[in-house]
């Protein structure tokens, strides 16, 4: 079952960061009870219409549907925090509080709680309370103006930075040092995720090169921003694209050997003012064969090289079936659990749930009692798809 087999935690459902960090939590074996809302039982599409099957971001959780507006599902979810190691929520700050669910209250009750609250611009400060998307964190932390080519605007690096890199990877990180801690000391704690400091944190090697004087803020003039000619992608004769990487000189002279430059008198790799003339040669040798060519030339050399492949085409790379990389649940082949355990494999529990797919095993597993379930029905506090 994984590394986190046996840990407990309950999610309260949200979207992207903290649907991934549980669905990676569950990747590693934790158990994690979804606690969704019961006015979508029945509604079981995504906002572009989508069946829920296709959420990836679910799978691996079992999903309970309450009404967080009933004192009876209050009460009923703080019976199901009171036995988990940890809790999960992306609300905007003061939300849980107000719901009756915040952490000094669970705290009180579960000392060993690891509360991990997922935000955008964090817990507190000026403009805490406002909404907010990926695009508009990572807009705040420097890494946004980074991202672009020369002369052009700043580019969107999809929602992988903020919600998923400096969002849903450092909670997970956050909460299981929360876990290790509570289970040294006896007292949990609340991780305070912000992705505007995720975010700046993934930069932290080009802070360090600001700071130094080496990084220029011009999108494009960087070694690893587009800038460099040995750190780029190459468009290829059939119109499609290949990455280089040949950061070192002995990967560079690669490079050089591949395209057929090597012996001719070059400009030094490293000098700034030769790399946009540096680019234009390479852009005219990369045009001359086709990606399946230039993969045939440069994929079993050390120049860092690979094709430039679009999903569909990623899910049957050699490489990733031999590793198998992605994995096929309810038959939607998706990337599969990352990174391996060889001592104690992990699996996709289950593929995503309906909302309220599992209410009444959940609360029955977690200590409630038959007549307890009833009354939950009876009052509305709880809702089931079944």
């Amino acid at each position: 079952m994984g590394p986190l087999e046996g840990i407990r935690i309950v999610e309260l459902a949200g979207i992207g960061p903290g649907p991934f960090c549980a669905m990676l939590l569950s990747d590693m074996g934790a158990e994690i009870i979804r606690v969704d809302r019961a006015a979508m039982v029945g509604h079981d599409t995504d906002r572009d219409g989508n069946d829920s099957r296709f959420n990836l971001l679910a799978r691996g959780r079992r999903n309970i549907a309450v009404d967080l507006k009933n004192p009876a599902a209050v009460n009923a979810t703080l019976r199901l925090i009171d036995q988990a190691d940890a809790l999960l929520e992306g609300f905007r700050p003061g939300v849980m509080e107000r719901l009756g669910l915040g952490p000094d209250l669970c705290l009180a009750r579960n000392p060993k709680l690891v509360y991990g609250r997922m935000t955008g611009w964090g817990q507190d400060g000026p403009i805490a309370h406002i909404a907010g998307h990926d695009i508009n964190y990572i807009a705040l932390s420097g890494v946004l103006h980074s991202i672009g080519e020369a002369g052009g605007p700043p580019v969107p690096p999809l929602n992988l930075v903020g919600d998923f890199g400096g969002g849903a990877l450092y909670l997970a990180m956050g909460m299981l040092a929360g876990i290790i801690s509570a289970r040294s000391t006896g007292k949990g704690q609340v991780i305070d995720c912000s992705m505007v400091e995720g975010s700046a944190s993934l930069m932290m090697m080009m802070y360090g090169s600001l700071a130094s004087g080496a990084w220029k803020e011009e999108r494009g003039q960087n070694r690893t921003d587009g800038g460099a000619h040995y750190y780029q992608v190459y468009q290829t004769k059939d119109g499609e694209y290949v990455s280089v990487g040949a950061i070192e000189p002995q990967f560079y002279a690669l490079l050089l050997k591949h395209t057929g430059l090597e012996g001719e008198d070059l400009p030094p790799q490293t000098d700034r003012t030769h790399w946009p003339e540096m680019q234009e040669r390479l852009k005219r040798i990369f045009k001359s064969k086709t990606r399946a060519e230039w993969t045939e030339i440069m994929q079993q050399t050390d120049i860092c090289f690979a094709p430039v492949l679009r999903m569909s085409e990623a899910i049957d790379h050699p490489h990733n079936r031999h590793r198998n990389s992605f994995v096929e649940i309810d038959g939607i082949p998706q990337p599969g659990p990352a990174p391996r355990f060889l001592g104690t494999p992990t699996r996709v529990q289950r593929p995503p749930a309906r909302v309220g797919e599992h209410t009444d095993a959940v609360l029955r597993d977690w200590g409630f009692s038959a007549a307890e379930i009833a009354a939950l029905h009876e009052s509305s506090a709880v809702a089931s798809a079944n």
